[in-house]
This record gives structure tokens, C-alpha cells and sequence, in this order.
């Protein structure tokens, strides 16, 4: 390292430069072409070395990051060395100043596209980075990764053009202006689009659900989440209809998430009602092994049995049992009904439904008589 160190104290530019004059006076174009060659060598000898002490830096630590900006930065360090040297090779040069300055200013916009590049590549291993490794409610997330890529690599290429036009002399004042009255322009045109845009961020970054979860939108729309998008979010309903929804209204809508909590299971709810006198123990007991033996009930949490309310006619209980995906709730909510009613009838156990007696207190008079039945008929 004392060496290296010594060997870069030691490397003078304009020492270099003068040494070249003096050996080669008169000859402009030869001296040029000498700057050019040994640029090569020294940009290729000075990229190593930087890269060599950076690579042992990065050895000691124990991410992988490091290496991998250290990469692609090797690129960028290599070409701007000889861009220094191409430059100095060019003001050698026997050209006329305009000449000169276009020369000198095309070095420099290489570079700026050759650093933009660069920074492309830094900031989308930064970015995937910071997704993976971030936890619920941020932001940068592996779902809102291609936002942040996008919006990070524009902000990058913006600034290298602004650098570019600095660079060439040209005047930004009259390009901001206008791009700020067409930025007004387009917010109030495609205002909606933007309000989709922006909710469409919040429900990737905020995930009150992911693709695969049934939820219920307002009350109203069931489906399975199969699509979450910047603008939209498409659901498949029960119908095998498929429904798209913008994002906006998404995000101003109660949510229902079935699938959401510590696991995915779902509760059915199967009300059942008992008639007056009947003996509620044992018919409680079987509703309760009914739903254990039951196809597609779960084991845990076990089913059970709750007495609701008298009800008019009957006494209400429901079964509350589980499944293990909301999907499962019409087909294993028919399987277990047809299981009670069908041992119900076996064991004859009443099931109670709503019916009414009419009892008639006296049969109508006619004339002090009472009418016969044909005379009932045309009452």
C-alpha cells in the first residue's frame, strides 16, 4: 500500500505534459497522439489501483452490496480517466477555439451519459435492496419497486440533460417554463389518472390485501384479488366474472379483507333452529359432531355450538365452524346443511318453520241459522 501510495504522489499531469512539449516541440499533432496513448495506459493503471484498494475495503464487510456498486462504478472511474486525458490531448491540439470547445464539450456529455448509466444501475441495486429488507407501511416495497425505479431513473436522466444543456450553454429558463405550464396542462387533464396513480401507490405500499385474498368492496362486490396495478385492481367473482376496479375508488371504499387476520381461515355462521320441548343437550351435541365429521370443516379451531335467542317459533342456535380458505364457504356450507337435515329427519328431531292456525271461534248465522256449506262457499 506504501508503493501504491508512493507511485501516486509520485504521477504529475502537468509535469507529464510539460515533459511531453519539450521532447516533441513543434510537432502538436504527435504530441496529441502521445497524450492519447499514454492516457490509456495511465487510466487503465489508475482504474486498477483505485479499484484494487476499494475491492479490499469491500472484502472486510460482510454484504454484498458494496461489491456489486463496486462493479459498476469500475466503468464510469475507467472512462472518466480518459476523458481527462482526451481532453488535455485535445487543448494540445493545433485547432481554432470554437473547434476546441465543441471537442471539449462532447468529452464532457460522454461522460455525463456514461455516469448517468452508471447511476441507473447504483440506484436500481439500492432500490431492490432497500425493497426486500423493508418492513410493512414503507414505501419502497418488491410491489412499489418498479414506481421508484421508474420515478428514480427519470429523476436521473432529467438531471443529466440539465447538466448536458449547462454544459453546451444553453439557456434552461425558457424549457422550465414550459415544461411547468405543460405540467399544469396535463395534472387537470389527466387528473383522474393521476388519482389513480397515487392510490394505486398507497395500496401497494400501505397492502390492505394481496393477489389471492377475497375481500368485499363496500358492502357490495366479492371476489379473488387477481391483479394489483398502478392505475387498477382486477377481482374474480364467484360468477367467474372479472371486475376492474380504479384504484381511486378503491382507496375511498371500505375494505372487507376475508383472507386478512393470523391465518386465512374463514367462519361459517349456520344458523339452525330447534322447536320448543325438543331436547337441546343432545341435539347440540350432535350438531357439533355432525360439523367434526363433516368434510372440509377444520379440525382447529373445533366447531361449537351457540343458543342465540327464543325465537318465535324455535330456538335459534348456530354452528360456528371454520374452513380453510373463504372460497370453500358455499360448497361446505351446503354439505354441512344437507348432513343436519338429513339426521335430523332420522333422529326425528323438528326442525320448526314459520306457519299459522286459524281457529274460527263460530260458524257465521244466516237469518238466526246456522248457514250450511253451501252457502259458506259463497261467504
Amino acid at each position: 500500500m506504501e508503493k501504491i501510495q508512493e507511485f501516486l504522489t509520485s504521477i504529475n499531469l502537468d509535469n507529464l505534459i510539460l515533459l511531453i512539449k519539450t521532447s516533441f516541440n513543434g510537432e502538436p499533432w504527435l504530441q496529441s497522439g502521445i497524450l492519447f496513448l499514454t492516457t490509456f495506459f495511465l487510466a487503465s493503471l489508475l482504474s486498477w489501483i483505485i479499484v484494487t484498494i476499494l475491492g479490499f475495503l469491500t472484502r472486510k464487510t460482510t454484504t454484498y452490496l458494496d461489491d456489486k456498486l463496486l462493479i459498476i462504478a469500475r466503468p464510469p472511474i475507467y472512462y472518466s480517466l480518459v476523458i481527462t486525458g482526451f481532453s488535455t490531448a485535445i487543448k494540445v491540439m493545433p485547432l481554432s477555439n470554437k473547434a476546441t470547445t465543441m471537442a471539449l464539450h462532447g468529452l464532457q456529455t460522454i461522460g455525463v451519459i456514461v455516469w448517468t448509466l452508471a447511476l441507473i444501475n447504483i440506484s436500481k441495486i439500492i432500490l431492490k435492496q432497500l425493497a426486500w429488507l423493508s418492513h410493512k407501511g414503507r414505501f419502497i416495497r418488491p410491489q412499489t419497486l418498479p414506481l421508484f425505479d421508474n420515478l428514480v431513473r427519470v429523476l436521473i436522466i432529467a438531471i443529466a440533460i440539465y447538466i448536458t444543456f449547462r454544459i453546451w450553454g444553453i439557456d434552461m429558463t425558457a424549457w422550465l417554463a414550459s415544461a411547468g405550464i405543460v405540467g399544469i396542462a396535463v395534472g387537470f387533464a389527466a387528473k383522474d389518472t393521476l388519482a389513480n396513480l397515487f392510490s394505486g401507490v398507497f395500496i401497494l405500499a400501505d397492502t390492505p390485501y394481496k393477489i389471492g385474498d377475497y375481500v368485499v368492496l363496500g358492502d357490495s362486490q366479492r371476489g379473488k384479488v387477481t391483479h394489483i396495478g398502478i392505475r387498477s385492481t382486477r377481482f374474480l367473482t364467484r360468477d367467474d366474472v372479472e371486475i376492474t376496479v380504479p384504484n381511486s375508488i378503491v382507496g375511498n371504499s371500505k375494505i372487507i379483507n376475508q383472507t386478512g387476520g393470523p391465518h386465512s381461515k374463514f367462519r361459517l355462521r349456520i344458523k339452525v333452529g330447534l322447536a320448543y320441548g325438543s331436547d337441546i343437550n343432545y341435539s347440540r351435541e350432535l350438531l357439533v359432531r355432525l360439523a367434526k365429521e363433516c368434510e372440509g370443516i377444520c379440525k382447529t379451531p373445533e366447531p361449537r355450538i351457540r343458543f342465540r335467542h327464543f325465537g318465535g317459533s324455535s330456538l335459534d342456535h348456530e354452528l360456528l365452524c371454520w374452513v380453510d380458505n373463504p372460497e370453500l364457504r358455499g360448497r361446505v356450507t351446503d354439505r354441512i346443511s344437507t348432513i343436519i337435515y338429513n339426521q335430523f329427519m332420522k333422529e326425528g328431531i323438528e326442525i320448526p318453520y314459520a306457519k299459522q292456525d286459524v281457529y274460527i271461534k263460530e260458524m257465521p248465522k244466516v237469518n238466526n241459522k246456522v248457514a250450511p256449506a253451501r252457502v259458506l262457499d259463497k261467504i
